[in-house]
């Protein structure tokens, strides 16, 4: 006897974006056959900037195994691939083809996590004549608005205060009395050790996915994409269970050793001790609070330091949640930030690698390679070098919003406006993190095969980085030199005599006229 057959038509469309996989959503916690799922792949995702092809194969192999895992789960799933005959393209045309087939009454989303995904889901909401509600996804720890209702009034924002909150509010590393665990509320200061060699790096336990099939069919249907796509090895977390064990194994093995190591880079060690967990939250496999409380864990079972389950949860229950905060109170008109009114299109280099400075070289040829360069490659080598060389800070946010593996615009837009590149004035970062050749010696093993020379302030064969770190600030006194943060740097400068001051700035212009070549 044939089973059954289900009725297409159904009470309650829910839709689930490609960054919203997370299986413990209460949505998920009974069947009710008059509700179906929809999960689109859609060409408005894929091209709205150029995005890394493990990006690309990592989101929608990870959206496949979520569909199946509802599906097995008992759950109504309407997955409608890249390359179907039914996808309308837009996220529109595909939610007005999808009601009228089922015939449905209701319709819901959870809340976006991008701005212009949360603009265009409530503008296509208020055209339609059935019920459409959104709801929240239950995966972050503060509401979109908690930053400015704390900072309502004031005149600045601060990280610092921010995570401070967020510590008391949920219980974290404090002592008895309610106050910090070890006396103090940050131990950055504790975490900024160069490593040269040893203890030995935390070993990848990252799973592998043949997913050729998959990228042949993005390469069918014209998709372009930056960097390696290394599909038939694919080493990202595709769903929960992977998740899970990533998160194990870098509590037990690269934990004890992140604290003191985070700041480090190295050209044969590009991950060290970092967790490579970014993905898997940003995609909500996992739960950020989970991720906290097994931080917390390992210390209060004696078994990492307090430095460094601190620095860790820093990252995350401080530096993500305000960062979100940010973005939610400033857009749209954030995106559009430039306050130094940098204009220098990114040079060629940016899509292969190919430059002579070897810290520029190794950071982005391994973002191209392995969708993937922690905060430090970032900020301080990539970020740093941009904001000093004057490059456009919205061609680097498409560029980093498109290159890195864990980049979705909440996360990255403030990180790469506001810390990285100062365009939104100081309202996220005290002042702009740059730094010449110094740091990035101290920090990592980079200079010495650079074919530039680093103690060299000018002349051709001087590090880029020293005369423009120079220049400058010469170049934006007027709005930095009241900067009580950078009251050193002006000494320093006021002290420079003028036949050095002249000659970084004629270093300077001419690096900046032929940054392709450097």
């Amino acid at each position: 006897m044939q089973p059954a057959r289900r009725s297409r038509r159904c009470k309650e469309l829910r839709l689930i974006l490609g960054d919203q996989l997370n299986p413990r959503h209460s949505w998920f916690s009974r069947v009710d056959d008059h509700v179906v799922y929809l999960m689109l792949e859609l060409r408005q995702e894929t091209d709205y900037v150029r995005h890394h092809a493990q990006k690309l194969l990592a989101v929608l192999a990870a959206m496949r195994h979520f569909a199946a895992r509802l599906k097995a789960a008992g759950h109504r799933v309407r997955y409608v691939a890249l390359d179907h005959p039914s996808n309308r393209g837009t996220l529109e045309a595909n939610l007005d083809a999808l009601l009228q087939h089922y015939a449905a009454s209701h319709f819901s989303w959870q809340y976006p996590d991008e701005w212009r995904l949360d603009q265009q889901l409530q503008a296509w909401a208020a055209r339609q004549t059935v019920v459409c509600q959104a709801v929240d996804s239950e995966h972050f720890l503060a509401p979109r608005l908690a930053a400015s209702q704390l900072f309502a009034g004031k005149a600045s924002w601060r990280m610092e205060t921010f995570y401070r909150h967020m510590r008391k509010q949920y219980g974290v590393l404090l002592d008895e009395r309610g106050g910090p665990a070890g006396g103090k509320w940050n131990f950055d200061q504790d975490n900024r050790k160069p490593w040269r060699g040893s203890p030995a790096p935390l070993a990848d336990a990252r799973p592998s996915h043949d997913h050729s099939a998959l990228w042949q069919m993005l390469q069918d249907a014209g998709v372009a994409a930056l960097g390696q796509p290394c599909a038939a090895q694919l080493r990202w977390p595709l769903h929960r269970e992977e998740a899970l064990a990533l998160l194990q194994h870098f509590i037990q093995h690269g934990l004890p050793c992140f604290g003191d190591y985070q700041d480090a880079m190295h050209s044969e060690q590009p991950r060290l001790f970092h967790s490579l967990l970014s993905f898997a939250l940003n995609t909500k496999m996992l739960s950020p609070l989970e991720v906290v409380h097994a931080a917390a864990a390992a210390w209060q079972e004696s078994k990492v330091p307090l430095a460094a389950a601190e620095g860790f949860i820093r990252q995350i229950l401080g530096w993500r949640e305000y960062v979100r905060g940010v973005y939610w109170a400033r857009m749209p008109g954030y995106a559009s930030s430039n306050h130094f009114d940098h204009q220098q299109p990114l040079p060629h280099w940016f899509w292969s690698g190919d430059t002579g400075m070897h810290c520029l070289a190794q950071a982005i040829g391994q973002s191209l390679r392995d969708a993937y360069a922690h905060h430090i490659q970032r900020l301080m080598v990539i970020g740093n070098f941009a904001l000093l060389a004057g490059l456009s800070p919205q061609a680097l946010h498409e560029w980093y919003l498109g290159i890195y593996i864990d980049a979705f615009e909440w996360v990255e837009l403030p990180n790469t406006l506001g810390m990285s590149q100062f365009a939104d004035g100081g309202l996220l970062a005290s002042k702009p993190y740059v730094s010449g050749s110094a740091y990035i010696q101290r920090m990592s093993n980079y200079c010495g095969d650079c074919r530039y020379r680093r103690e060299q302030r000018h002349g051709d064969d001087a590090c880029p980085f020293n005369a423009l770190y120079w220049d400058f600030f010469q170049r934006n006194a007027a709005t930095l030199a009241g900067n009580p943060r950078l009251a050193l740097v002006y000494r320093q400068l006021q002290q420079m005599d003028a036949a050095e001051s002249t000659a970084i700035t004629t270093t300077a212009h001419a690096i900046r006229q032929r940054l392709d070549t450097l």
